[in-house]
């Protein structure tokens, strides 16, 4: 009996082909929206979640390989882990805005009563500035964030990040300045 010959390893799409890009995402869309919606349960969220996974296949085609499996699992759990990512970002953010409103909007008591007129002068300056402003203030001097972290809670590019904390500085001083 003669020995079977081998058949060759299943051959990967080249997803840099247009054509074969396009089938792909043809093929696999709903299944990827489906798996983010699953765990974001936002429409709107989800078709972000599916343009990430295949923007990201179509900059890297070469990150996937047929060998350790097929193409549709391997989206799915892309978006999965794309959508666990966004969710709990989304959680974070909700945690940070609810103490900002908490810190700015709450008068707490002060260990040395001494400083409860400048602490009191401090939150009426904090609430005088933009919602904008004091939030990137309060996460960078209060909850320690960097500009990036800022940037990408508020979801705006870091130069905007970082003015809005230069600007906000710059009206708390000026709030502060000494009088002669």
């Amino acid at each position: 009996m003669p020995t079977p010959t081998p058949l060759p390893p299943p051959r990967s799409p080249d997803l840099r082909d247009h054509a074969a890009f396009s089938r792909a995402y043809a093929q696999h869309a709903r299944a990827v929206y489906a798996a983010a919606m699953a765990v974001l349960g936002d429409s709107a969220r989800a078709q972000d979640v599916v343009q990430d996974v295949f923007l990201r296949l179509w900059r890297r085609p070469d990150a996937f390989d047929m060998r350790r499996g097929a193409l549709g699992p391997y989206l799915r759990l892309m978006a999965r882990s794309r959508a666990l990512d966004l969710h709990r970002e989304h959680r974070a953010s909700e945690r940070v805005a609810d103490r900002l409103r908490v810190r700015t909007e709450r008068d707490e008591p002060v260990a040395d009563p001494r400083l409860a007129p400048e602490r009191h002068d401090l939150r009426l300056a904090l609430r005088a500035l933009p919602d904008g402003q004091r939030e990137a203030v309060v996460l960078t001097y209060w909850a320690g964030l960097t500009a990036e972290e800022v940037a990408r809670h508020a979801g705006v590019p870091l130069g905007t990040a970082k003015s809005r904390v230069r600007l906000g500085v710059m009206r708390l001083r000026a709030a502060y300045a000494p009088t002669a």
